[in-house]
């Protein structure tokens, strides 16, 4: 049985004005009719990695994972020219035959999220999400599958490998300032989530050009199950971020990088640090690209509040879970 792609159906549709059914949102969630536009719109916090002062970056680090649950960072060391290579071979995979593409495709069945593909989650009374995606686990080697790598653009496994080297750096460093905003030693929020096996997946969203971007999402409101989120965008705008009951969007900076609190460190850090609820919006004209590395917990890692954080007058507010069993109820619309 064929799936049915967005990247098709946006082919389709590039003449038209209309999108199917299944893709228009209630007017709740309707860009057009939630978006915040205003003179005091304010600004997802900005952070220089390269800050010599460790004290200040600890400060602002924590404050914008307490108040936002989402941060730029700019100055992080990842090579420009890397940083483009890597979004030229996800374009060009996208942009290769269906048939090609469908090589890396998810395994039918599968509790796996990793391949190419069109849905994830659960879809909320039918709805779909106007986007397709390429998910692989990039570290620990252990994990890899190289199976859902594609083969073309042919040097898309060495530039992935490139930038895991670079990434693994930049997610050790922000686990490090996280661990010391919380009063804890650096090392203990790594430790909570798996230690050197922490697993790294890739995704590569894809958001064809929409005739009606005013009625569709890329994706649907949500937050990362993962520990930890670090986005590269393209330079279409679309993330859009809930703060203080508006949706605001998230400003391009060119090669900076998105950081998402994901619910494990909310949960690890007892709620002190806020798993971030975000959305993305389409174009009319473009299309939007973005590269989040998801830094999870091996499956059978239990993560719960950390200790050092739990006492008589602040007492644990969320149970402690294998990861595998987190993630299976939430990808399944199930209670957490």
């Amino acid at each position: 049985m064929e799936v049915e792609r967005v990247q098709n159906i946006a082919t389709l549709s590039i003449h038209s004005n209309t999108i199917p059914i299944d893709f228009i949102r209630p007017e709740t969630e309707q860009p057009a009719l939630t978006t915040f536009h205003g003179d005091d719109i304010p600004d997802i916090p900005t952070i220089d990695l390269s800050n010599p002062d460790q004290q200040n970056l600890v400060k602002l680090i924590s404050e914008a994972s307490q108040e936002w649950g989402m941060f730029q960072v700019v100055n992080h060391g990842i090579p420009s020219e890397l940083i483009s290579e890597l979004q030229s071979v996800g374009k060009e995979f996208f942009l290769l035959p269906q048939e090609e593409k469908e090589k890396c495709a998810k395994v039918p069945g599968s509790q796996s999220y990793e391949g190419y593909g069109t849905k994830l989650q659960k879809e909320v009374n039918g709805k779909k999400g106007w986007v397709d995606h390429l998910f692989h686990r990039i570290w620990p080697p252990s994990q890899i599958n190289h199976k859902f790598w594609p083969l073309n653009p042919p040097s898309y496994r060495e530039t992935n490998e490139e930038y895991t080297k670079y990434m693994r750096v930049v997610a050790d460093k922000l686990f490090t300032l996280l661990s010391l905003g919380l009063g804890v030693e650096g090392n203990v929020m790594k430790e909570a989530f798996g230690g050197e096996e922490v697993e790294y997946m890739l995704k590569i969203n894809y958001y064809p050009p929409c005739p009606r971007p005013d009625l569709a999402l890329g994706l649907t409101p949500h937050t990362d199950l993962s520990s930890l989120t670090i986005l590269l965008p393209n330079e279409v705008p679309g993330l859009q971020v809930l703060k203080d009951e508006r949706w605001i969007d998230a400003k391009y900076i060119p090669n900076a990088l998105i950081v998402h609190i994901g619910d494990q460190i909310q949960i690890a850090s007892n709620g002190r640090y806020k798993s971030v609820l975000h959305r993305t919006t389409v174009d009319k004209e473009r299309t939007r690209m973005s590269w989040p590395v998801f830094l999870e917990p091996p499956a059978e890692c239990e993560v719960g509040p950390l200790p050092q954080l739990v006492t008589q007058d602040n007492p644990p507010k969320y149970k402690v879970k294998k990861f595998k069993d987190y993630a299976y109820c939430k990808l399944n619309g199930l209670p957490q």
